[in-house]
Parts: structure tokens; C-alpha cells; sequence
């Protein structure tokens, strides 16, 4: 193992980790604040140092389009988008996740409009869970561009597309000391892309024909899937994706003696009486005020999901149970029902014998800031509802909800 050590920000990272891993295709439309990773990528084309085609597009959709189509042919590709453009996405989403390549994208987590932010919350990248992409957050800019790298590994296993979050200016903006991993040592982990059934001349297939709602015999007698067969097999490849993330972790520890846990982590939670679980940058945050809440005499902990999807349901349930105090801290909301996040953990623990009370935080949308201090207090003020009786509540951290 081989690092240089840097100092660069969460886009400079990710820029790097892009190159290293050598996409033959990248497609590229700017949005705030992911657009200098875009032009990074374009400097490194431009002067030589990565061997790609660049393409610059004129939308967001167009963007994940050529990137579908670039990696039905067998090449391995990226992009980038944050906020409204990864929604102008929606409809390419779920077209690579059904149409199975092993598409990367980062996704620079932004507040969504209206009303305009250009600043971090991660409501963009939630409301698109359920569009088939498994989705891992990073917690700084070290494993922004270790996770680029894992992330390759991940969906040319499972033929998956990948989407590697990180927090919009918290992070893509912020200058942290990263270290390089070797081109060489890249290359001995992550091997060239050999797509499973290419498209080529010779061999022409249609791909994603309208599917009926039955199985059937194609024209050689061949027994097909339906629609719903097709939707089962999806579920399953992101399901049994969870090995896969944690081997790609593991392996990616033997090779550059970092690991980030695989699909979730976790800060002194073995004795803990309290837990603070988060997703991301606000997750290290959370690490502070254990420490301060430590102090005065509060046994807290931090379980952070690093894979939304697949959500780490029985990972979860080993963290969590048994504690008198579940606090989930999010930056995105589920409008009418509180976070979406806090409700997902409190699904993953139904039926436990000893299910904790759950209290939600909403915290630090539009890019509002929160400081460990801010979440300290957000803990006893929810541990006070808890003595009080109350089994689930929501607060909205430094927000009048009047």
C-alpha cells in the first residue's frame, strides 16, 4: 500500500477516486454544488491523465441516459448531479436500475426547491429510495474516495447501479488531509469491467421489451419472466448486495488498511444507554456530542447507516435493542409523518421483545447548521419527553414549528 496524502475537498476526492478507477465513459451536467467534480473530470480528460470520453450533455436526464447506454455496451461509466437534477433523473433511475448496469453516480446532497437552497440536506437522494439504486453515505472526504472505488466493485458484482452520497458544501466544499490510494493498488482490487452480456453487432438482443404481467415462451420455447419476476429479481440482487458491501469493505481494509464498516458503524455503543443514529456527515457530528454528553454523565452512543440501501435491518436490531433510548437524527423529512429515516428504524425494530422508545430529530435542512452542542441538548430534551411517558416524538432542531 502506497498512499499520498492531500489535503482537497469532498468533489476533489471524489474527482480523484473517478480517475483512479478509469471510467471509459463520463457524462456531465453542472449543478451547485457537485460542479467541480464535473470539471475536474474534465481537466484530467483534457490534459491526458484519464483516458475517457467525456460528454457533456444538456440535461441531467440526457446525462443518465448516455450512461445507461454507455454501460449496456459494455463500458464502465460515471456522472454526478445534486438536488432537482438527480430528480430530473427520476425516470432514467429507475430505467438503470431495472435495466440492471452497473451504473456510479455521486449524488451531492442538496435541499430540493421550492423554495431555492443551495445548501446540504439529503431530502434529494431519500425521495429516491425506492428508484432500485443502493445508495451508501460517506462521513467525510476519506471515505468519499475510498467508497468511489468500493462502489465500483459493488455494482459490477451485482449488476446494481451504485449512488455515492456526501453532504453538499459540509463536505464537497471542505478541506480535509485524504490519502491517494496508488493507481496500482486500485487496479489489483478493482479488476476490469467484463460486463456479463454486452451489446455488440454480431450478437443483437432487445433489451427491455414491454414485459406482459405472466411468465411465457419466447419464440424458441424458452420460458421468460414477467414484469413482476423481473421486479423480484431486482429486489434480490439489492437484497443479497448487503455480502457484497461488506466483502468490498473487508477486502478494500486487506488492500489500503481502511474500512468503514461495511453497511453501518458505530462509536461507543457496546455500553451505551442512549443511542444517536444518523446517516453521513451529521453522523460525525453526532461523535462529538457522545463525548460531551459522555461527560455529563450520559451513557450515549452513535450507530451511523452507511447503505440506505439495502437497509441494514438486522444490523440494526443487534445495535439497538435493548436500549432506553433510540434518537434518530435526519435531514429529510416524509411530509405528514415525521422523518422517513426515524420511521424505517422504528419498522426494523417492530417485534423486538425489548424495542427502545424512538424519538425523531429533524435537523439542519436547507443547510441550517448543527453543532454537537446543538445535538447534545436535542438528546436530553428527548430523554426528558421518554422519562415523561412519551414512546415516539419529533422535534425540529433549532426551527419554531409554530
Amino acid at each position: 500500500m502506497r498512499d499520498n496524502v492531500k489535503i482537497m475537498t469532498g468533489n476533489e476526492a471524489a474527482a480523484v477516486g473517478v480517475k483512479l478507477v478509469r471510467p471509459h465513459v463520463i457524462a456531465a451536467y453542472p449543478i451547485t454544488p457537485q460542479t467541480k467534480l464535473a470539471e475536474m473530470l474534465a481537466e484530467y480528460v483534457e490534459n491526458g491523465e484519464l483516458e475517457s470520453e467525456y460528454v457533456r450533455v444538456e440535461s441531467e436526464h440526457s446525462s443518465l441516459t448516455v450512461c445507461i447506454a454507455a454501460s449496456a455496451v459494455g463500458a464502465r461509466v460515471f456522472t454526478a448531479t445534486s438536488s432537482n437534477g438527480l430528480l430530473y433523473m427520476h425516470e432514467q433511475l429507475h430505467w438503470a436500475a431495472g435495466s440492471r448496469v452497473p451504473v456510479v453516480m455521486c449524488c451531492v446532497n442538496r435541499g430540493v426547491g421550492a423554495p431555492w437552497s443551495i445548501f446540504n440536506d439529503q431530502q434529494d437522494s431519500f425521495s429516491q429510495r425506492d428508484t432500485g439504486w443502493i445508495q451508501l453515505y460517506c462521513r467525510n472526504n476519506q471515505e468519499i474516495i475510498d467508497t468511489v472505488i468500493q462502489a465500483y466493485r459493488i455494482a459490477e458484482q451485482v449488476y446494481v447501479p451504485v449512488m455515492v452520497c456526501y453532504d453538499g458544501f459540509i463536505l464537497s466544499h471542505t478541506k480535509m488531509p485524504v490519502a491517494i490510494p496508488a493507481e496500482e493498488d486500485v487496479s489489483r482490487y478493482l479488476p476490469p469491467f467484463t460486463p456479463a452480456r454486452p451489446l455488440v453487432p454480431e450478437d443483437p438482443i432487445t433489451i427491455n421489451p414491454v414485459f406482459f404481467p405472466w411468465r411465457r415462451d419466447n419464440a424458441d420455447g424458452v420460458s421468460c419472466d414477467g414484469y413482476m419476476d423481473m421486479r423480484l429479481k431486482l429486489d434480490k440482487a439489492i437484497n443479497d448486495a448487503r455480502q457484497t458491501i461488506q466483502e468490498a469493505d473487508r477486502e478494500f481494509g486487506e488492500c489500503f488498511n481502511r474500512t468503514y464498516g461495511g453497511l453501518v458503524w458505530d462509536y461507543r455503543n457496546d455500553d451505551a444507554d442512549v443511542t444517536l443514529v444518523s446517516m453521513g456527515s451529521l453522523a460525525s457530528e453526532a461523535t462529538v456530542a457522545v463525548d460531551m454528553l459522555r461527560e455529563m454523565g450520559v451513557s450515549a452512543g452513535v450507530v451511523a447507516l452507511r447503505s440506505y440501501r439495502p437497509f441494514p435491518k438486522e444490523e440494526l436490531r443487534s445495535l439497538l435493542g435493548g436500549k432506553t433510548a433510540v434518537i434518530v437524527f435526519e435531514k429529510c423529512m416524509s411530509y405528514g409523518n415525521g422523518g422517513g429515516f426515524s420511521s424505517e428504524i422504528k419498522t426494523a425494530l417492530y417485534g423486538m421483545p425489548d424495542v427502545p422508545p424512538c424519538h425523531n430529530v429533524i435537523a439542519g435542512l436547507g443547510g441550517r447548521n448543527v453543532t454537537p452542542a446543538d445535538i447534545a441538548e436535542a438528546v436530553t430534551t428527548a430523554r426528558r419527553s421518554i422519562d415523561g411517558g412519551l414512546f415516539e416524538e419529533t422535534y425540529w432542531l433549532g426551527c419554531d414549528r409554530n
